[in-house]
């Protein structure tokens, strides 16, 4: 994934407040007891879930499942991330990385889609077929945002940004708004192209993103209670 931030990013405290609302909902289990088997995360994605630039022991999902396992959860988290994916791609390779019926997917696409200035309509029906698909066979989604880049002027940023609340709603999904918060445009968290984060990055993506993660976990938990 290659992302360019044309715009200042503006409104985290609106993003923080969305993300409480995610954090406060039926959360009321604890971690799975010990003894259980390990619950399988598929983390479908672009570049950011596929480690670009990053030693695999270093890329999102191996920290993520460090950061839930030290929280009590054991958890193994699939990296199903490919660079340069948009949503088309994940759309098409949904039933291969579905084979083995994980029970919790984490959704990340559609920044190659803003990057390329592809129609937010397209991207939209993309996220909306692997949702519909992902909710027919009962699996626990948390869809992960992103906005778009400015250079595509405001009436596309707004279109293109308002997929992912609108789909989360639709899905009735817990929703993490924007997958670089606190990360974007600081060179000191990002590699030297400036798009996508550095292993201190990633630290900063784990922090923000795994309560939302434990979240879903805990909810599925409190639901089979």
């Amino acid at each position: 994934m290659l992302f360019l931030f044309g715009r200042q990013l503006s409104g985290y405290g609106r993003f923080g407040r969305l993300v409480n609302c995610v954090l406060l909902t039926g959360v009321i289990a604890t971690a799975a007891p010990a003894g259980a088997a390990p619950v399988s995360i598929l983390a479908l994605g672009d570049s950011i879930t596929a480690g670009l630039g990053l030693p695999p022991d270093e890329s999102l999902p191996a920290k993520l499942e460090e950061r839930l396992k030290a929280d009590g959860f054991d958890a193994t988290i699939i990296n199903a991330g490919v660079s340069g994916d948009t949503t088309a791609g994940g759309l098409a390779r949904l039933d291969w990385v579905m084979a083995d019926h994980p029970p919790f997917v984490l959704v990340e696409l559609g920044a190659n889609d803003a990057l390329r200035g592809l129609d937010p309509s397209e991207a939209r029906d993309n996220l909306d077929k692997i949702l519909a698909r992902l909710a027919a066979e009962h699996v626990k989604v948390l869809l992960i945002g992103m906005m778009a880049p400015g250079n595509w002027g405001h009436a596309y940023a707004q279109k293109f940004d308002a997929i992912y609340p609108d789909l989360a709603a639709k899905y009735h999904v817990p929703l993490y708004p924007f997958i670089l918060d606190g990360v974007a445009l600081d060179p000191k968290l990002n590699q030297g192209d400036g798009l996508h984060p550095n292993v201190a990055g990633v630290a900063v993506i784990v922090e923000k993103l795994a309560p939302a993660v434990e979240a879903l976990l805990k909810s599925s938990a409190a639901g089979q209670g």
